[in-house]
């Protein structure tokens, strides 16, 4: 789904925007597992901006720090995405393990 076809359905960008930019903790969770279009990537840009400094976010992902540039495009506002949380940001790494696969897993 493209971002523009998202705010036709639940608001308009600027209402968006403002929502979530004032959440006091949002948690993106599969992040990045997607790729994004050039309109979701600049609303991210938007929301990143406004968060920055004044919120907290979680992100939830299976790509390391030194991949989320690339999976966001290698421009200037995935960089500046990144810049924003990569360098302030706890990091938590959880190892190779599959969590899905593991509680797939039948029980004896």
């Amino acid at each position: 789904m493209e971002y523009g076809d998202c705010a036709a359905i639940i608001g308009s960008p600027k209402k968006l925007l403002n929502r979530y930019g004032k959440i006091p903790l949002l948690i993106l969770d599969e992040w990045l597992v997607s790729d994004i279009s050039d309109s979701e990537l600049y609303f991210l840009f938007e929301l990143m901006e406004r968060r920055s400094d004044s919120t907290s976010t979680i992100f939830c992902t299976q790509y390391r720090k030194d991949d989320w540039i690339k999976r966001l495009g290698e421009g200037v506002q995935a960089e500046a995405i990144v810049d924003r949380y990569a360098h302030t940001a706890y990091w938590i790494e959880t190892g190779s393990m599959n969590m899905r696969e593991y509680f797939a897993k039948p029980r004896k």
